[in-house]
């Protein structure tokens, strides 16, 4: 795939970005290149490469999911926290419409 100036003046136009003749060309150059990168890394045999979410080997350190028994600090507490509420509707906090 190739990107003409004909793109590049259409990307810029949804961009909403002013271009001349010679920074369109220029882009074009460069918009080709990184799509030639990116066509070199689909050619890459990954089979056998685990997924990975960091460079770096990371453990999450979880926590049981256990409502705590203090009524201070526990569940279960709607009821209280609601009555601080303005407008409480159906059990949630009631905000205004907001529509623009």
């Amino acid at each position: 795939m190739t990107i003409d100036q004909a793109t590049v003046r259409k990307i810029a136009s949804l961009a909403r970005i002013a271009i001349s003749d010679a920074e369109a060309d220029g882009l074009a150059g460069e918009l080709n290149n990184i799509l030639g990168w990116v066509e070199q890394l689909g050619e890459v045999d990954v089979s056998g490469v685990e997924p990975m979410t960091a460079v770096i080997p990371n453990q999450l350190r979880l926590r049981d999911d256990v409502i705590d028994a203090d009524p201070l600090t526990g569940g279960n507490r709607r009821d209280d926290i609601l009555a601080n509420a303005p407008e409480p509707q159906h059990g949630f906090f009631g905000v205004p419409k907001v529509i623009e």
